[in-house]
């Protein structure tokens, strides 16, 4: 019997009262998985007796008595997400129960506190909850929790809606679409073969996915070709014809994503099923599937057409969200976290209901301070989404043209800050999510792409910035600083190369979008704190640093500290370097050691690299250190006097840069 009831609503006198289209099923973890992954699926209350079960990941039984909430990463709705961008105005709760349980329907406020919305016991029938989007402007989820009476099975549970997609408005005001349930998926590869070959595993393990995918075409820009790979032919063979690989010379992250949406926007074979829908991802991840349905219908049910973005999770830590949403920052022009965003979230130790216990039950009285989970309730908005996984309309590409010939970095940043601008917005989307590798275990603020983090980001900022220069050019100033006295002497260098790349202009960016690479990593070679040595144990027992000891010293400084160690860094900087201590290292530190504060008094010492797979070994160099600052800043200081200039350049040539026509050469 009906015990409360939702509110009731007007319903779209468009909308077909028989129409039931599944916006986000209800999705169980695979089996086998561990407890901190179920978290982000579903959680079970501690005074349960029995656990859960499910054959599909669709289907779950709950054993009698027991309890579980719904209140989840992947299963509870963002519907601030879909008030904001959809063309819904309320959204359906429906599955089929088999027993007797009782299903409560709950929303969050913007500061995740919970409201209940509506609760029926359910025997053996269908039961639906018809929901107003109305209460979530600027936040909020819905979910459901379920208590069984007598061992309940639940199936084709999920959020519907109640109409077909409509048409979507386009900047200038005309519309397009409707749009089908169908996308071309591009996955680029780089000498990652097994992790190819599992990515379109992925793709082809759900039904309901695969009938969706028109196409998958993966660029192959390495020497170690999936094709190669056990699982290969089995993995292609499942798409038949709808497969497409492509080799070509190693063009970069942007060359890779560039050729998906060439071919998919194109008349070959790739382009034949015109897909509504090009999403992108990287091979280096791992998928769940369901995302890609959860995108499409995102796509086709959004008022206009905006891209799509997915969050990332952590590859290593998997109940961790590792990025909610990022901005570019107008004072610098740097990637920041988007305004109440959150990073490196564990699921496991703070679910959505923050404070509350694990069924989802949030405790009466709580603080909202104690809360650690309560940013996520908040609506995130976005400049732009990384391309590890990122959907676009095809009318957006169709009218954004191709990306940059960036090689790598910057390319998808730039990508929807073009497409902002024109009139369509990213969205990076909850609950839509592949797992990554973190950033926190890879150098590429110092290895070799730290050529490309610099040209790329003036080559952007030259596009879209239309401000002062003075906070970018303070913020290069400051890094310049950092890496001197880190001995970072190899990125220094390579930066030089950043800074003249830029200067010279845009004509020349396809001329070395493939040969950037091979000259920045001649010029690394020159540098000792470029070379990694397998092991510390190979150099000699370090002779031991001078003063207080290393790990002494912490990993942050308050500010009085961080003066003190300042002025005895620079004065041992600019003092001449011990030569012994190019033989013998004074000290081993790992990554979390290796701060500006302790490295600026040292004039040899090994640094664990960020993935923990060797050394590297760095050597102050007083006179070295002096020519490349005055390099640099006077490289800097023509940036910032050149800067008007080249906005104008990079402008006027962003059409050819990015058009089909100066792409189709380069894939020739």
């Amino acid at each position: 019997m009906s015990r409360r009831k939702a509110e009731t609503i007007t319903v779209n006198d468009t909308g077909d009262h028989n129409v039931r289209e599944m916006l986000q099923r209800i999705l169980l973890p695979r089996r086998g998985e561990p407890h901190d992954v179920r978290t982000l699926y579903l959680l079970e209350a501690e005074q349960n007796k029995d656990r859960l079960t499910w054959s599909d990941r669709v289907t779950v039984t709950v054993p009698a008595g027991a309890e579980s909430s719904f209140q989840t990463y992947f299963n509870a709705f963002p519907a601030s997400y879909w008030r904001r961008w959809s063309q819904l105005d309320h959204v359906l709760l429906r599955m089929r129960v088999a027993g007797t349980a009782n299903v409560e329907v709950y929303r969050s406020k913007i500061d995740g506190t919970r409201v209940s919305v509506a609760g029926q016991l359910v025997s053996d029938d269908v039961v639906e909850f018809t929901i107003p989007l109305s209460h979530f402007e600027d936040g909020g989820w819905l979910w459901f929790d379920v208590t069984a009476e007598t061992q309940t099975t639940l199936t084709e549970a999920g959020w519907y809606a109640d109409r077909a997609p409509g048409p979507q408005t386009m900047p200038d005001g005309t519309q397009v679409g409707p749009f089908d349930k169908r996308a071309t998926v591009g996955i680029p590869t780089f000498n990652r073969p097994a992790d190819a070959v599992a990515a379109l595993q992925a793709l082809g393990e759900d039904p309901l996915v695969d009938a969706a995918i028109d196409a998958v075409i993966m660029p192959d820009q390495g020497n170690a070709h999936p094709a190669d790979e056990p699982g290969y032919d089995e993995a292609i063979a499942h798409f038949g014809d709808r497969f497409h690989e492509f080799r070509q010379g190693n063009l970069g992250g942007s060359g890779g994503y560039s050729r998906i949406m060439y071919e998919a926007l194109g008349d070959g074979p790739a382009g034949a099923a015109e897909s509504p829908f090009i999403l992108y991802m990287d091979d280096d991840i791992a998928i769940e599937p369901e995302s890609i349905l959860r995108a499409i219908q995102v796509g086709r049910y959004a008022a206009k057409p905006v891209i799509i973005g997915g969050q990332m999770l952590n590859l290593q830590e998997r109940s961790q969200l590792r990025t909610m949403g990022e901005i570019v920052s107008s004072s610098d022009f740097m990637w920041s976290p988007a305004p109440h965003s959150v990073s490196d979230h564990d699921f496991a130790h703070y679910p959505l209901n923050g404070s509350g216990d694990s069924t989802g039950h949030s405790g009466r009285g709580a603080k909202q301070e104690s809360n650690q989970s309560a940013d996520l309730h908040r609506r995130i908005d976005v400049d732009y989404n990384g391309w590890w996984m990122c959907m676009f309309p095809r009318v957006v590409a169709e009218a954004n043209g191709q990306p940059l010939p960036l090689f790598i970095k910057w390319d998808d940043t730039e990508y929807s800050l073009r497409a902002g601008n024109s009139g369509f917005p990213t969205v990076t989307w909850p609950g839509v999510a592949i797992w990554h590798m973190a950033w926190t275990d890879k150098d590429d603020a110092t290895d070799w792409q730290a050529y490309f983090h610099l040209r790329n980001r003036l080559i952007v900022a030259a596009l879209n910035h239309d401000g002062p220069v003075d906070g970018l050019i303070a913020s290069m100033r400051k890094s310049t600083f950092k890496h001197l006295m880190c001995m970072e002497y190899s990125t220094l260098a390579i930066q030089l190369e950043s800074m003249k790349d830029f200067l010279a202009g845009p004509d020349q960016l396809f001329d070395i979008l493939e040969s950037s690479l091979p000259r920045i990593a001649q010029i690394r070679k020159n540098y000792s704190d470029a070379v990694v040595i397998p092991t510390a144990a190979d150099l000699p027992v370090a002779s031991g640093a001078p003063g207080v000891p290393i790990r002494d010293i912490g990993g942050r400084l308050a500010k009085v500290k961080k003066a003190r160690w300042l002025l005895k860094g620079l004065k041992h900087s600019l003092s001449k370097e011990d030569p012994r201590h190019h033989e013998v290292p004074q000290a081993n530190l790992s990554p979390e050691e290796a701060r500006w504060f302790s490295l600026s008094r040292l004039d040899g010492v090994t640094v664990t690299t960020a993935g923990n797979n060797g050394v590297a070994y760095r050597k102050r160099d007083r006179d070295l250190a002096k020519d490349l600052a005055k390099q640099t800043w006077a490289l800097q200081k023509e940036v910032a006097e050149r800067f008007d200039d080249l906005r104008d350049q990079y402008r006027a040539a962003l059409p050819t840069l990015t058009s089909r026509e100066s792409w189709g050469e380069i894939f020739k």
